[in-house]
This record gives C-alpha cells, structure tokens and sequence, in this order.
C-alpha cells in the first residue's frame, strides 16, 4: 500500500498542509500519514565545550548540558506529539479519514527518502517552522527534498483552495513526458480544465508535441488547452497563471545538472519562491 505523506512542523503553513493533504488523501482514495521530524541538528552534542576548564569542572559541565541537552529534547518531542495530534483533529472534524501519525527524530530528508517507496504523493508547505528569517522565501528543507525524492511534491500556499484548473509547464523534455504520464495515471486531478504552455517560438514541431500531449490528457479524461508563449519561461508562465486565475501550476522540478543550475539559475527554484498558489513537483 503506497501513502499520502504530509510534512507537519506547527509552523503557520501547518493548517495549509492538513487540508491540501486531506483533500489529496480523498482524491487518490490513498491513506495519509502526518509526519512530524524532530530535526537532530536542533540538538548538538554536549561533549565538545569550547572553553578550557579544569578536569572537575569540565565534568560538573558536561553532566548540567546533558542533562538540558535531554530536558530539551523531551519537550520538543512533546511539542511534536501535540503538534500532530492537532492536525489530525483538524482532519477529522473536516470530515476527512483519521490519519496516521509519525514521529521520527534525526534527518527530514534521510527520514523522507526511507519512506519513499511507500509514497505515493509527498506534501510540504513552502516556508517551515525553520524558516525563520522574513527574507526566505522558501524553507531550508523544501528544496533538499525536493530533489531527492523520487515521487510528486506538493507545495502548498499559505491557504487551502481546492483546485478547479491547472496550468501544465511543458517544454517537450524527457521530464515533461514523465510528468504527461503521472497525470494521465493518476486520479488527483483528473476531469479538471487544464493548459498545456509551452515558452518558446510557435513553430509546427512544438504544436505536434503540443497535439500529443493534449491528445493523452483527454484521453485521460483532462478538458485540455494548448497554448505557446514568447518570453522568459518563469514570467511568462506565472503571468499566464495571474491572468487565467489557475488554483494550482504542475511542473517538472529539477531536470538539470546543479554545475548547469550554477551557471543558469534554476527554473524550479525560481518558480517555488515565486508561484503564490498550490504547485505539484513531477517527479
């Protein structure tokens, strides 16, 4: 049995997160699992002091920061557990199934990609309880995740709204066919209106992979539009979405090596700190 997994921290985008999750659990007809992560890195060692002290000193020391070191984690386990137990309330009093709970301690990451191939649909809000600065615009995890997994990402906005169109980035590539034929597969938007947009010249090469993308979508059961549009890929696109009002925008993520991304910038990254509705990571 594969599952739909919701990231959940008790930051602000952790109601945004249940619902979206909820409502991806009821589309797939899949179950869900509330994870909570007690980040390791929010805890250091205490066996390294960085100041020169005597021998009983250093011991008195080390015994007081364990003991904090231990105090610390309990409540923040604690913290966790309540947080959890909220989110399912929240789910439940929605109308929703009873979710399954998950309390992890060490990496998001490690612990997201020893559950992937149980995964079916991943959820995470944009910006967690570690995002802390105004500036960052996306969370210190999200992207780390979203490259390694190997399964759909969806990054929710800072308010739940069931989608009713979606806006499809295509571009011809190997990662854009996949994409094609994750939506074709899968019941989570299926019946939706859908734009298939291509940025680039309106030639007859890119207007027959237009016609057969279109033509898989609808047979898939997607009321489906193609479009081509000049100008560069995140404004064009995202101009696009503001003027047509899309409730979600679906994308391929990453298909670049990060020596390219260096040089170039990435596309992905851009369109996560930008995209100011629920956006599905292909992978």
């Amino acid at each position: 049995m594969t599952y739909i997994i919701a990231c959940i921290d008790g930051s602000p985008s952790t109601p945004s997160v249940c619902d979206h999750a909820a409502w991806a659990s009821q589309q797939l007809g899949a179950p869900l699992i509330l994870l909570h992560v007690l980040d390791r890195t929010l805890y250091p060692q205490s066996n390294d002091p960085t100041v020169d002290i005597g021998l009983d000193g250093r011991e008195q020391l080390m015994e007081e920061l364990a003991r904090l070191d231990e105090e610390r984690a309990r409540l923040a386990q604690e913290q966790g557990q309540l947080t959890l137990e909220a989110a399912r309330q929240r789910i439940i009093e929605a109308g929703y199934q009873e979710p399954q709970l998950m309390h992890r301690h060490g990496s998001l990451v490690e612990t997201l990609q020893e559950l992937e191939s149980d995964m079916r649909l991943l959820v995470m809000g944009k910006r967690g309880d570690g995002s802390l600065r105004p500036s960052q615009v996306i969370g210190s995890h999200l992207e780390n995740a979203i490259r390694s997994m190997r399964r759909p990402v969806l990054v929710t906005p800072s308010v739940f709204r069931i989608p009713r169109s979606v806006l499809l980035a295509y571009d011809g590539s190997a990662t854009a066919e996949k994409g094609i034929d994750m939506l074709c597969q899968s019941p989570l938007l299926r019946g939706l209106p859908i734009h298939v947009v291509m940025i680039g010249a309106d030639t007859g090469s890119h207007r027959q992979q237009l016609a057969a993308a279109a033509t898989r979508l609808g047979d898939a059961g997607y009321q489906t539009e193609v479009v081509v549009l000049a100008g560069e890929v995140e404004d064009a696109l995202l101009g696009y979405q503001q003027e047509h009002q899309f409730d979600l925008l679906a994308m391929g993520a990453y298909g670049h090596s990060r020596i390219r991304e260096f040089f170039i910038g990435s596309t992905t990254t851009t369109m996560l700190r930008r995209c100011q509705t629920a956006l599905l990571m292909l992978r």
